[in-house]
């Protein structure tokens, strides 16, 4: 009988980059996957509610330009994108107060794409970023894949303080400072135009970039629209402005776009090269035929989510402990919950999940020394009704 041959030796495979193990990945889309059981009220996620997509006009932009123009539709574009929709996206800018060309934009797979982009054209490994605090966590994660040192600013509830800022810019000698002034994730709160223009003074003085990400900022249910930091005096050459369609017209588009100064924006255009050559061309040039009643939709989305947030803040009183505290934005997907010292969010949201609500605890939101009290609830997702009983559920789930 033969013998059989001994299998050749296998070496192992190189092992994943540094940044690839360093990294978690994000405690929402984890959260999200434990919570998708149908009977769960989920305040954790950032969805835009499904019932206020515009699914016959965007149906009707699709079809149009597919019956229109199917060769270009269907074709590689160029890098920058599709010159219809970088035009009428730069009028829309300009109305709200920045003068803005279509030469200014490049066209991205949503604003989060842009900020990789960023990342990759602003940070070497060891660069200090600096971020509010709390902060985005999708940002959180963009900055430690690029080897980023990242270094939290003190504020209030008015956002970053300046003084603040300035010594840390001083200490640190960062790369940028990361922002989200209009009805910020999580928190939901907005900088006011003073506070803006202290901020790109601080910039215009000490020589930092700004990226000024607005993907909320034309949900506003009250109050009146303060300017773009990119608008304040001695902001010109160093605010990049992020934007997406994801929040007013539909996520599942993944359109974003960003608005730089000309030599950083072409160094993302050659990163964007290498990323994934250009943007979906028949999603931009649907969403170019779709600006023209984009105004229209938002007032109705406005109105909808208005109503839940309302419906949210007015349970809230009931549902929490004593001693808490909470935002109350004027616009925006969130609000900020301050739970009294003794409680922990992390420790508690495998009780709350049983009584089928969910949130997402603030600790993953801090780059550096979390609160434990602190969590994020989404008040656009559920009916007003739906948000009243997940707020019961809420209330016995923290009682235990």
């Amino acid at each position: 009988m033969p013998v059989a041959e001994p299998a050749p030796p296998r070496a192992p495979v190189p092992p994943l980059a540094a940044r690839a193990r360093s990294v978690a990945g994000s405690p929402i889309r984890d959260i999200l996957a434990v919570t998708a059981r149908p009977e769960v009220i989920n305040f954790a996620g950032g969805l835009p509610a499904p019932e206020v997509f515009d699914r016959d006009g965007i149906a009707a932009a699709f079809r149009d330009v597919l019956a229109e123009t199917p060769a270009q539709a269907l074709q590689y574009a160029t890098t920058e994108g599709e010159p219809a929709l970088r035009s009428g996206l730069a009028d829309r800018i300009t109305a709200f107060g920045l003068p803005t060309a279509p030469d200014d934009l490049l066209i991205t797979t949503g604003s989060q794409q842009a900020l990789s982009l960023l990342a990759t054209a602003l940070i070497e490994p060891g660069d200090t970023v600096l971020v509010e605090s709390p902060c985005y966590l999708a940002a959180l994660q963009v900055f430690g894949l690029a080897g980023a040192r990242v270094v939290a600013v003190p504020g209030d509830e008015d956002g970053v303080d300046p003084a603040a800022l300035e010594e840390a810019v001083r200490r640190e000698r960062p790369k940028l400072l990361y922002l989200v002034p209009t009805f910020q994730n999580p928190t939901g709160r907005t900088m006011p135009t003073p506070r803006r223009e202290a901020v790109a003074a601080v910039a215009a003085r000490q020589g930092l970039w700004i990226i000024e990400d607005d993907p909320y900022g034309e949900l506003r249910y009250d109050g009146t629209r303060p300017p773009w930091i990119a608008a304040c005096p001695g902001a010109e050459d160093r605010v990049v402005l992020l934007g997406s369609f994801s929040k007013v017209m539909a996520p599942g588009l993944r359109l974003g776009w960003l608005r730089a100064p000309a030599e950083l924006r072409r160094a993302c255009t050659v990163a964007k090269q290498a990323a994934d050559v250009h943007t979906a061309t028949l999603n931009q040039l649907a969403a170019a035929r779709y600006l023209h009643v984009l105004d229209a939709h938002v007032a109705r989305v406005r109105a909808v989510y208005g109503e839940r947030r309302d419906a949210m803040l007015a349970g809230l009183p009931d549902a929490l402990p004593e001693g808490s505290t909470w935002s109350r934005p004027e616009g925006g997907m969130f609000l900020w919950v301050r739970l009294p010292e003794s409680y922990d969010t992390t420790a508690l949201l495998p009780d709350v999940v049983k009584q089928d609500v969910a949130y997402v605890p603030g600790a993953p939101f801090y780059a550096t020394a979390p609160d434990p009290s602190t969590l994020r609830l989404c008040f656009v997702t559920q009916t007003p009704e739906e948000i009243a009983e997940g707020l019961r559920r809420l209330g016995r789930g923290l009682r235990g």
